[in-house]
């Protein structure tokens, strides 16, 4: 990897982080048209710099996000899952990351979820045109769900936000509430992927060049300024238009992939 490539991949990661479309899994793709070899900094590259991208929702909702201790709470309660199946797959979740195909098949079926997201939960967003007030609060065992949701997530592919805002749909939540919970939640969820990350990394006896260090820290600021971009533009797309353009792009890419992959050249990290 070189600095170039780091840029490409943190823009990447700053645009696709709070879209449901999987922001790890066009990391990984990119990486494999970019013939980024494999090792373990290029993993670690890919956890650590989604950092950047998730503090950016700290400076845009940072009245929101100190707003109460209670809110911590239900954070905590959300992360809990992450913790426990993050843990006990560890290394499967590692093998994982190096598979573009698994990237593909997972945007497939997720796209052809999203396009029918909106029709299934479509009284959500009724009840609440009636009820302006209504929905805003998250309860413990709501914020459990969403964190099981989440946890589809650690197959790349998926997309943490597509899978916890679709978790919280399904308590009733409307697109715009669930889309900031899932948003706040990924904070504690990447920091401690990413300090779980960095302990593997020296644990295995890897030490970071200077130019790696440089990668990270340009990585991290790129995918900052460019998510607090990202994240009101989706937000305000989101709430008007719903998931149907996320599921097609998830649909078409996917297959292009696959179809790269069988009949151009295999991907391969």
């Amino acid at each position: 990897m070189n600095l170039i490539e780091a840029i490409i991949l943190a823009v990447i990661e700053g645009i696709t982080e709070y879209l449901p479309v999987s922001s790890t899994g066009h990391m990984i793709i990119a990486s494999s048209f970019m013939r980024i070899a494999t090792d373990d900094f290029t993993k670690l590259f890919t956890i650590v710099i989604q950092l950047g991208a998730i503090l950016s929702v700290v400076v845009l909702y940072w009245k929101r996000f100190f707003q109460s201790i209670d809110f911590y709470f239900k954070l905590a309660v959300a992360f809990i899952p992450a913790v426990v199946l993050g843990l006990l797959l560890n290394d499967v979740i590692d093998n994982l990351l190096e598979s573009p195909i698994t990237v593909a098949i997972s945007l497939i079926i997720g796209g052809f979820i999203l396009l029918k997201v909106d029709d299934w939960f479509k009284a959500n967003e009724e009840f609440d045109a009636e009820n302006p007030t209504a929905h805003t609060e998250i309860s413990y065992l709501t914020a459990l769900k969403i964190g099981f949701f989440q946890c589809l997530a650690m197959i790349p592919g998926t997309s943490r936000s597509g899978a916890s805002i679709v978790g919280g749909m399904t308590q009733k939540i409307n697109r715009k509430t669930a889309a900031e919970f899932s948003f706040f939640l990924a904070v504690p969820t990447m920091l401690g992927a990413t300090l779980k990350k960095s302990y593997d990394y020296y644990k295995a006896g890897f030490e970071l060049s200077a130019d790696q260090i440089n990668y990270l820290i340009v990585g991290n600021i790129v995918a900052f300024v460019v998510a607090l971009i990202a994240i009101k533009s989706f937000i305000d797309y989101l709430s008007k238009k719903g998931f149907k353009l996320f599921g097609y792009y998830r649909i078409f890419f996917g297959i292009l992939l696959l179809f790269i992959h069988f009949f151009v050249y295999k991907l391969t990290l």
